[in-house]
């Protein structure tokens, strides 16, 4: 059975990468039960699965991963309020709602430069009216997409190498 992490690596069923995959299946279920947790969980909170699908796309794009580009793109175009954010796929983009703006705005800082994020800028999500648990929810997707991208870099540098 193929799982996200193989699909997005390019890990051929029956390499050696896959059976190294195989060994470790309990960190690959765990990273999949992470992925629809983050992204599309049975209680969004104010993240609907459209915008995390969303952001999810604009943080692959800003790591220039096209692959998992495309395949957050999918996620995204088959979900219903897809239309509704449509025009914000491009992470240059900025929305004019004050409350989205900060959303995608602090989801591009965790994307680019986790490390930079401070205080200030949970202040700058509380003025925008985010609630507390949408901001903990977004920082659980953005942790998730950073090691989700960490872990397909490696493991597609390990499948080239072979």
């Amino acid at each position: 059975m193929t799982n996200t992490i193989e699909e997005l690596g390019g890990i051929e069923p029956q390499s050696p990468i896959s059976a190294l995959l195989t060994r470790r299946a309990e960190l690959i279920a765990l990273t999949e039960k992470s992925r629809q947790a983050v992204l599309s969980p049975a209680e969004s909170g104010g993240l609907t699965h459209a915008l995390r699908a969303l952001i999810a796309v604009r943080a692959s794009e800003r790591l220039g991963d096209e692959v998992m580009k495309d395949y957050y793109y999918g996620l995204f175009s088959a979900c219903d309020d897809f239309y509704d954010f449509a025009g914000l796929v491009d992470p240059d983009t900025t929305p004019q709602d004050a409350w989205l703006a900060a959303v995608l705005g602090h989801a591009d800082l965790l994307t680019r430069n986790p490390r930079s994020a401070t205080q200030k800028h949970i202040e700058e999500l509380r003025r925008a009216g985010v609630e507390e648990a949408d901001i903990v929810r977004l920082a659980e997707l953005a942790a998730f997409l950073g090691y989700q991208a960490r872990l397909v870099a490696g493991l597609r540098l390990m499948e080239a190498s072979r």
